[in-house]
Order: C-alpha cells, then sequence, then structure tokens
C-alpha cells in the first residue's frame, strides 16, 4: 500500500507552480501541482496520456484552442501529444496522474 496527502507539507512557490511527487506505484506516478493565482504552465504536450484532477481551487485548462473552466472536484483524461496549458484563476492544488514512462523532470521544465 502507498499512502500520501495532497494538503500535508503543502508548500506554494512565489515565482512559478510548485512540482512534488506524493508517490509511484507499478504503472503511475501521482504528482502535487501546487499554484498561486495568476502562475500559469506554458503550452506543452505530454508523451503519454494523463488524467488531471481540481483538487482545491479553479483553473483554465487550454487543449487545442479552447479553454476549459475546471474547479474542485473536476477531473479529466487527457490523451499524448495534445497540447494544453493551465492559468490559474485562484490558489489551487492540481493532482496529475502520469504514466510510469513519463518523468517528473519534464513537468519541471514547464514551469521553467
Amino acid at each position: 500500500m502507498k499512502a500520501s496527502s495532497l494538503v500535508n507539507n503543502l508548500v506554494y512557490n512565489e515565482d512559478k507552480p510548485a512540482i512534488n511527487v506524493l508517490f509511484e506505484t507499478v504503472s503511475t506516478k501521482e504528482i502535487r501541482i501546487a499554484m498561486r493565482k495568476d502562475q500559469l504552465m506554458k503550452k506543452h504536450q505530454t508523451p503519454f496520456p494523463i488524467v488531471v484532477e481540481m483538487f482545491e481551487g479553479d483553473l483554465d485548462f487550454g487543449v487545442e484552442g479552447k479553454v476549459h473552466h475546471l474547479t474542485r472536484g473536476d477531473i479529466l483524461a487527457l490523451e499524448a501529444s495534445v497540447p494544453h496549458d493551465l492559468v490559474a484563476k485562484s490558489d489551487c492544488i492540481v493532482r496529475l496522474t502520469l504514466s510510469k514512462g513519463d518523468t517528473v523532470q519534464r513537468v519541471e521544465k514547464v514551469v521553467e
């Protein structure tokens, strides 16, 4: 069994989203992204499918030119190679599920 918390040891960066690995399973990596209002993750795409869950707050999730407003409790799945971007509309906590083959370093480069 693996366990973690989306709120314990929560730290927001003032200049860019904070990326933390919560844990890894045999098939996924569970990531917490803490974003302050107006922070963004520039347009990027993933080599594998992802799942995004809004745990707290709200953000605009842009997919191929269309903006989807996500609020607490929303969850979405996105196929590989689909360009997308995120803009926090309030302080928010996002849970990101990556494929085991994907890397946390790739996600960190998006916020640099």
